[in-house]
């Protein structure tokens, strides 16, 4: 059984609930988060759900496809056509196989009467396009679970309409890849989550019961060891099915599970929250749940706050600063900028938010640094990133229906503040220069996104909270799970006003962040504040990828945003497993301690944050300032 394989391998033993053991923050001089399959940068095409849901066809996929590559979307990125859910018929019992839907994909039709995808990819292949596929982790699908009903549902009999990949990993996935020839899959998990033998489709024998492995609304009640080894089953079989690594594999658990904390070591993009809507209260909530994740996303392993809703409801021709600020956000963040649009009505100017060069280069950097919050408030937000060319790009986000006069610094930029930096606005293409400091107007839900050059705060290197996709936090220390309060709550898209409103939800309150301690106040150590650093939780070890800096610097000691009990913390610094400095023991209450590397020749640096005793629950500890340096 699949659930059996959830705790096979050693090497999961990281996300076991529980303080982290010794052999946790021993170094491994490897690189822990994913680099198989085909994501470094992030992935960029269009998907049938959000156009269409369940009501998906052969027909709809090559219009889509046509306008991607007539429309010039296509040269500029955007390649996956990923078909969703309401492809299948049913699974043949005999073979185990599942059955494509020919009545509304025709050209699956076999002569011999089997049906297979390999005609429709082929030809989305030869337009120079990727082409994806959807399934689920359970038996059964979202499409099933919540919309059952649906003329476009599986067929036949219980057993039959059993389409998931439970039961089926490697002949479906194999099937997928080797036979239909797909580049991409997205598997979600609505199969292990909302079929308990209580729900009417359990009862009404629309469906087996499967006791849910995820409990959306308590992460106690989930099973996070067996939601994470079904998924690492998914990433195996792709491997091995795909010996040349050209796949795209998709998580789609909506933030559940603590997925957080290890979705970046199994698969190449992992969705951050439940389904965006368009709206743009849930435009927020949806970037809300990636915006302070900066350092769990790097080149192979990505956050994903859900597909772009441009051309939609409140992103719609009618609401074009919107729209751009969505887009803005979503390049920014390193989201994959997935079309959920029909792109049949599609007007020029949308077309031309969507095809933006400037912007999506943001995304497409190769430097793979999501945007560090450099201001945070429910007002006005300001997003910082790091290009592989070293210049900076700049986002200001007017999260308001009224008009800000924003404050943009020379450090919040981390340029120096008496050299001139200069600025292009990558939607008007006007240029500005200023030195220190200038005011810059925004309007309501507006965004404005800059390319920025100017003298770095540190000519000779960069703080660590610059490379975040360098930085990865391979345990965390976070022990107890925790619900983040700090993600918008708007009304709810399914209930409305029902119930007693939204609750925080997504479980990964207290993980590594940058700039800031984990619970999201200012580095600060007894008194002493840092405007740039690494906050991480105790008894964590962070694995920092070198990009040929002779020297690791930082000032390090417990945070005092939270209670060491006592406790003492030994700061350590490896290079390619090898020890090279340590600090004394660090009690709360005492000044920072200096501690510094010879790095030079190291490929993998790891920084670890280890207790003097077990036990007692997380508290915060601070890499203030760590910096790589020549």
């Amino acid at each position: 059984m699949l659930r059996s394989l959830y705790w096979a391998s050693a090497g999961l033993a990281m996300i076991a609930a529980g303080p982290a053991f010794a052999d946790d923050l021993a170094a491994t001089g490897g690189w822990s988060a994913n680099t198989k399959g085909q994501a470094a940068t992030p992935p960029m095409g269009w998907n049938s759900w959000n156009a269409f849901h369940g009501d998906i066809d052969e027909e709809k996929v090559l219009a889509s496809a046509n306008v991607i590559v007539n429309s010039g979307l296509a040269a500029k990125g955007f390649k996956s056509i990923n078909i969703d859910d309401g492809w299948w018929l049913k699974r043949d019992m005999a073979t185990g196989r599942v059955i494509i839907r020919t009545k509304t994909f025709p050209s699956a039709a076999m002569p011999d009467g089997s049906t297979s995808f390999r005609p429709l990819t082929d030809r989305l292949h030869a337009m120079g396009l990727r082409a994806g596929i959807y399934s689920d982790i359970g038996r059964n699908t979202c499409g099933q679970v919540f919309g059952n009903g649906s003329s476009t549902n599986p067929e036949g009999s219980v057993a039959e309409r059993e389409v998931g990949l439970y039961g089926h990993v490697d002949q479906d996935i194999g099937i997928f890849f080797k036979e239909w020839g797909f580049d991409y899959i997205k598997v979600d998990g609505c199969g292990i989550r909302a079929l308990p033998a209580s729900s009417p489709l359990v009862k009404n024998g629309t469906y087996r019961a499967f006791s849910p492995l995820i409990d959306f609304d308590s992460i106690q009640r989930t099973d996070v060891k067996a939601v994470r080894g079904l998924f690492e089953e998914v990433a195996q079989a792709l491997d091995r099915h795909n010996p040349d690594g050209q796949y795209t594999f998709s998580l789609c658990i909506w933030g559940s599970a603590d997925v957080r904390s290890w979705a970046a070591k199994v698969g190449n993009l992992s969705r951050t929250s439940e389904d965006i809507t368009p709206q743009w209260s849930r435009m927020l909530h949806n970037m809300d749940t990636a915006a302070r994740r900066e350092l769990y996303a790097h080149p192979g392993s990505w956050n994903d706050p859900d597909m772009l809703f441009i051309g939609s409801g409140e992103f719609d021709a009618a609401h074009m600063t919107e729209a751009r600020s969505h887009f803005s956000m979503w390049a920014m963040l390193n989201a994959p900028l997935i079309i959920g649009f029909d792109l049949r009505k599609a007007n020029a100017e949308q077309l031309a938010v969507l095809g933006n060069s400037a912007i999506i280069a943001l995304n497409q950097d190769p430097g793979g640094h999501q945007a560090v919050l450099a201001y945070d408030s429910n007002d006005l937000q300001i997003y910082v990133k790091t290009l592989a060319n070293g210049d900076k790009a700049v986002a200001l986000l007017n999260r308001t229906s009224a008009p800000i006069e924003a404050d943009l610094t020379a450090a919040q930029l981390k340029l120096a503040s008496d050299a001139q930096i200069g600025m292009t606005d990558l939607w008007s293409g006007k240029t500005m220069q200023f030195v220190g400091e200038t005011k810059l107007p925004v309007g309501p839900r507006e965004t404005l996104v800059y390319r920025v050059s100017g003298r770095h705060l540190l000519p000779n290197g960069s703080y660590l909270s610059e490379l975040p996709g360098n930085v990865y936090p391979a345990v965390d220390g976070v022990t107890a799970r925790q619900l983040d309060p700090m993600i918008h709550r708007g009304l709810g898209p399914w209930t409305g006003t029902r119930g007693g409103g939204e609750p925080p939800r997504y479980a990964g309150w207290g993980g590594a962040r940058a700039d800031r301690a984990p619970l999201g106040q200012e580095l600060s150590i007894y008194g002493t504040k840092f405007p740039y650093g690494i906050g991480i939780m105790a008894n964590s070890r962070i694995e920092v990828r070198n990009p040929g800096k002779r020297k690791l610097v930082a000032q390090v000691g417990i945070d005092d945003s939270g209670d060491a009990g006592g406790r003492r913390v030994r700061f350590e610094i490896y290079g390619d497993r090898k020890l090279l400095s340590q600090s004394a023991w660090q009690a709360a209450g005492t000044a920072p301690a200096s501690i510094e590397a010879s790095v030079a020749g190291y490929r993998i640096i790891e920084l670890v944050a280890r207790t003097d005793r077990p036990g007692g629950g997380d508290f915060p500890v601070s890499w203030g300032n760590a910096a790589l340096t020549d």
